[in-house]
């Protein structure tokens, strides 16, 4: 029996990681959640599993007397104070943002397990992870789409036979429209991803493409490959989730419905395969055909952007993040234009310290500065 640490529990990926434990409760056991302000879905899970860890923002002293039998942390420190536990075997990190930067890494430093969700704790800080993962010798699975298919296509081959990594991507809300149609793009059409039923902050960061980037960059410490081995191609049908090329001319593509609790499936359960009530199977009968396009560097900046980025490591990363949470965040807030989005990146990423070797708590608070100076741009705009 694996037993879990859901952070995240309330978001898409985390209910989503729920129905896989239900479905495959005599391998999985969850024995603690954190849910942010979702009091309602934390009560759902108390009332329907034996959890003896729970987290919330705010103190509620009501809910933890109402359920004695479950141990209740809050506030700033107290997604950290749950990584540090010693009753569980992997924590699932499916939190929305930097948040899930510091409990990744005391778990790891608490000898745990990851099954990773969270792109923001690889983009900030790679290097500083892959070095603990490796000082405290524990694994890291990937949860995404893209990273656990291209985790598949490696099955049983050489990492140097590998000519280059492919990821594909849908394309975002946006992905039939010109570099000008975007000047008028609204926030409820940026959040109607044409594939993926996804929260609000990665159905955003999927319109702008600043997730693929993410993405690239996850790829380069997952996998410890050179980022000029890591390509993306646009597929709308999101049905090849990413390939692999071997230096002999094969391509290996991992393919399926576009449903997580697939990926979620493979991380909790590896080494296994195994059936259940819950899979999507995908169904020939029904694709017509799969297509593929260059991506243009173009007409989406960010993925550029976040090679670059990722080339320079450091502290870039953190300051790509919080520029970019700021950024996405004043636009859910219809505070700015979804062109705005991009340029207080570059303008961000412009005006930063650059840090070569920062420790965790530089590449804290580089995400702050990067937030902060977001926000000034706004003020003064």
């Amino acid at each position: 029996m694996k037993r879990l640490i859901l952070m995240g529990a309330s978001g898409s990926i985390g209910t989503q990681t729920i129905d896989v434990i239900k479905e495959h409760a005599d391998e999985l056991q969850l024995v603690g959640v954190s849910v942010g302000h979702n009091i309602d879905y934390l009560l759902q899970l108390l009332n329907e599993f034996e959890i003896k860890y729970a987290y919330t923002i705010q103190e509620n002293p009501a809910l933890a007397s109402h359920y004695p039998n479950t141990q209740f942390f809050y506030g700033q420190d107290g997604l950290q104070q749950m990584a540090r536990l010693s009753d569980y075997d992997m924590l699932v990190n499916a939190l929305v943002g930097f948040v899930g930067f510091k409990p990744t890494l005391e778990a790891i430093k608490n000898h745990k397990d990851i099954a990773l969700a969270n792109k923001e704790t690889l983009v900030a800080g790679g290097k500083i992870i892959n070095e603990a993962l490796e000082e405290y010798k524990v694994n890291l699975y990937p949860i995404d789409s893209e990273h656990v298919a291209i985790w598949q296509c490696m099955q049983g081959h050489k990492k140097s036979d590998i000519r280059r990594l492919i990821l594909t991507a849908s394309g975002g809300a946006f992905r039939d429209l010109s570099r000008d149609q975007l000047l008028g793009a609204s926030l409820s059409q940026a959040l109607n991803h044409p594939v993926w039923n996804m929260g609000a902050k990665i159905t955003i960061d999927s319109a702008t493409m600043m997730n693929k980037g993410f993405e690239v960059i996850e790829a380069h410490y997952l996998f410890d490959l050179p980022y000029d081995k890591i390509d993306v191609i646009l597929h709308k049908e999101a049905t090849v989730h990413s390939m692999v090329e071997y230096e002999d001319g094969s391509i290996l593509a991992q393919l399926g419905c576009p449903d997580m609790r697939l990926m979620i499936k493979y991380a909790l359960l590896y080494p296994n395969h195994k059936w259940d009530r819950i899979s999507n199977y995908l169904d020939f009968d029904k694709i017509s055909s799969l297509n593929f396009m260059k991506m243009d560097y173009s007409r989406y900046p960010l993925v550029k952007l976040a090679k670059q980025v990722g080339s320079f490591e450091g502290n870039f990363g953190a300051v790509l993040i919080g520029a970019n949470d700021e950024a996405v965040s004043l636009f859910l807030k219809e505070r700015i234009n979804f062109v705005d989005i991009e340029s207080y990146i570059f303008k961000t990423l412009k005006a930063a310290h650059f840090i070569k070797e920062p420790s965790a708590d530089q590449i804290i608070e580089s995400h702050r500065w990067a937030k902060e100076y977001v926000d000034k741009l706004w003020a003064n705009s």
